[in-house]
């Protein structure tokens, strides 16, 4: 597992509007800190249903590789999972421009701009 993948997790339970069901998600913990084996990994849900409105907080991922949908990453909804919650992976590799845009969008969503 390493930063810029994407991997399937289950993101159950959850509450009220958070993030369900068992989806890919893109780790975006650094590699040094996922090759300490803590017991979590930050990572970014995907969905394939870009809804109205929602535009400027996700980023594009085409299908490539073994993630089959066109794919947009949910920036404003990451989450700690456990391990224990990852199955099937790597689906694909992020180039370093989309991580790009994930991180210029994460900056503005946390407010470091």
């Amino acid at each position: 597992m390493r930063r810029g993948e994407v991997w399937v997790a289950s993101f159950r339970p959850w509450r009220g509007k958070e993030v369900g069901k068992v989806r890919p998600c893109v780790i975006m913990q650094a590699d040094w800190l996922t090759s300490q084996n803590f017991d979590t990994v930050l990572a970014l849900p995907l969905t394939s249903n870009l809804r109205p409105g929602t535009s400027a907080l996700r980023v594009e991922i085409p299908p490539r590789e073994r993630l089959i949908k066109p794919s947009w990453v949910m920036v404003e909804k990451m989450r700690a999972l456990d391990r224990s919650r990852f199955d099937t992976g790597p689906l694909a590799r992020l180039t370093d421009e989309e991580l790009v845009a994930i991180e210029r969008q994460l900056r503005a969503v946390l407010g470091m701009l």
